[in-house]
Formats: structure tokens, sequence, C-alpha cells
């Protein structure tokens, strides 16, 4: 198997991947970007529901909160300067009960505490104002959270990179690698094998990151989490989109509940629900739109039979079992592992769309 040195390798063409080979390869760096599949964003980055978060419900200093709160403002300044299809619609967090609304100022507090500045607690009729549809016992205003085209931004990320050097090789998979004295070499698969040696490799494999890991021989084996997969359905709105803002209900037991978002088509789609699987199945089950609809209804009771259709699903990196509330985003370089020149990310799920630009500078600094 031929032999090619090159300085940096980036693996997974997901929106975090991209960006990382980017901001490489803006700082002068050779750069070779691989995906295993045949198109860059085709799992984790093209099946979320493209919001731009503001950073509300992450736990105070952690990696999530601190990026996402970065990230937005990079990310929003980016879509500015580069004519990226985003809006700035900002969010309202309804509470549907009087046990609900007792939750709003804890909400609002930790968002403080993670820099999130505009969020502010309004009345019911204020509520009613903004959005007539809606059905609440109070709500929180977020207008720093927004949407994005991620495809577009998906492409315009790989045009920065690629006009700065990066060159991306599809339908790349890593065989195996292993650790030497002067980096890593990974044995690359495709139509045409190369075996590839790098100075630095970074494994931004999203949903595959843990696996991709354990093929590397000799970073510990300990040292790798194990992954687990949350899967979430998603349902379109038939007609016109009730809302103009995106709708969350306030968190019941840590989980966000479904919730109303809108692409920039203007179209309405409810989702995620949470589901926890053992493989990768993007199928979406018609059968769920009954508790769909039980969901929707606390908020938006004129909700009509029939309105939702299946749309599609998408699945968290996720590297905690179900019984684990939270979790954080981890960058997992040599000060970890003790191997020069490796740099893990490891579940780098929800906001990692929002704090891409932020985890990508992070890499690059790192």
């Amino acid at each position: 198997m031929p032999l090619a040195q090159v300085e940096c390798i980036v693996a997974g063409a997901g929106v975090v991947g991209l960006a990382v080979a980017r901001a490489l390869a803006q700082a002068g760096r050779e750069v070779i970007l691989i995906e295993a599949a045949d198109r860059i964003g085709s799992e984790t980055s093209s099946r979320n529901s493209e919001v731009i978060h503001a950073g509300i419900y992450y736990p105070p200093d952690s990696l999530m909160a601190r990026l996402c709160v970065e990230g937005r403002t990079l990310l929003y300044a980016y879509c500015r300067e580069r004519g990226i299809p985003h809006r700035q619609c900002g969010k309202l967090i309804v509470a549907t009960s009087a046990t609900e609304l007792e939750q709003l100022p804890a909400i609002a507090a930790r968002a403080a505490r993670n820099g999130v500045t505009d969020l502010s607690q309004i009345s019911v009729a204020d509520a009613r104002i903004l959005e007539p549809a809606l059905a609440t016992t109070g709500a929180l205003l977020s207008p720093s959270t927004g949407i994005i085209d991620s495809h577009a931004y998906m492409l315009s990320l790989l045009g920065d990179a690629e006009n700065a050097g990066a060159v991306l090789a599809l339908n790349s998979p890593v065989e195996r690698g292993r650790v030497t004295d002067n980096g890593i070499v990974l044995d690359v698969g495709g139509a045409e094998p190369v075996r590839l040696a790098c100075r630095l490799f970074v494994n931004a494999a999203g949903l595959a990151a843990p696996k991709l890991a354990r093929l590397i021989k000799g970073l510990p084996p300990a040292l790798v989490p194990r992954e687990y997969y949350a899967k979430g359905d998603y349902f379109s709105h038939v007609g016109k989109a009730p809302f103009s803002r995106l709708i969350y209900p306030v968190p019941v037991k840590g989980a966000l509940g479904i919730h109303l978002t809108l692409d920039m088509a203007g179209q309405a789609r409810f989702g995620p629900d949470i589901e926890w699987v053992d493989t990768l199945n993007y199928d979406v089950d018609p059968a769920k739109a009954a508790s769909f609809y039980a969901g929707v209804r606390r908020y938006f009771p004129d909700l009509k039979d029939g309105a939702l259709v299946p749309a599609y699903s998408g699945i968290r990196p996720k590297i905690v079992p179900p019984d684990v509330a939270s979790q954080d985003f981890v960058v997992q370089g040599p000060g970890v592992h003790g191997v020069p020149g490796l740099i893990n990310l490891f579940g780098i799920e929800s906001p990692g769309l929002t704090a891409s630009l932020a985890l990508a500078k992070l890499v690059a600094e790192t």
C-alpha cells in the first residue's frame, strides 16, 4: 500500500470536521479531510433541527455552554458575511401549568450564568401578542435563538477550506491506524486504498468517533468512551406554519419535549422525541404521531388531526447511557491520552452546529 505524508488529517466531513479543516487550512497548514460516506454532512449534520442555539440549558462552566455562546456569535457573523441563509427569529420557552411557570426563573438564571444576557420572562398576554395560537401560563423569550440552512453553511465551510488548500476525499473510511514516533499512520480504504502518515490527526467522525478511536493502536483503550445512540424523530406540519418563532416547552425530567422549529422555507416541524437505539436506522415510525399530537397540544391546542406527517430522524452521538442526565463535549488531546498529534472529539451532539466555529478554533489552538 502506498504511503503518503501529510501534515494534518481530519476524519469526518460533518459540520464540525469541515469547520476544523477550514480553521487548520486557513492557519497555513496542509490538510486532508477524509470522509467515509459519499457526501459531506450526511448523518448528524443534516439530520437536526438547524437551530442556532442561544446557550440556555447547558450545565454552567461546561464546554457545551461556553462554546455554544461563543459559537453563536461567530456563526451569526459568518452567516452575515457570507450570505448564508439564516434568520434570528427568536424562541419562546413556554410553561403550560403553574408548576412549569415556577421553573422559568431557574432556567433564566442558568442561562445568565452561561452568558446568555438577553433572555426575559414575559406575561401570558405578551406571549399571546407574539404568538396568538399559543396556550401558556407564561414564557421566556430568547431573541438570540435562530435558524440556519445547514447545507449552505457546510458548503461554505468546504469552499473556505478548499480555497485555503485543504483537500476533501470522499468514500475514504479509516480501516486501521497506529501511533508512531513521528505521528499517526492511517490505512484508508476506498477505491484506491492508501496509507497516510500525519503529524496531526483530528477524529471528528461524530457517531463513529469512538469506533474510529478504537482502531488506533497505541491509544489507551480505557480512554475511549462507549458510544450510545439517542434517536429523535421529526414530523412536519401540513400547511401554513402556526407560529413565527421557535416554541419549546419547559423541560420535563431533563428532556426538552416535543418542540416546534422552522426551516428557512417557513415549514414548521415538530420534534425530536428520544428513543435509545442500538443501530443506525433513520426510519420514522408513523405510529409515533399519537404521542406527538399529545405533546404539541400542550402549547398548541388547535393542532388539527392529520396535520402531522413523518419527516425525518436524527441520531445524537451520546457517550453516556440513558440514566445519565447530561453529557459534555469532549475535546481529548495529548494532555489527556499522552499521544502527540491526536485530538479526539467525542459526544459532539447539539449544540454542535452552533458551536462549530468555536470548536474549530479550540481544536486549532490545542
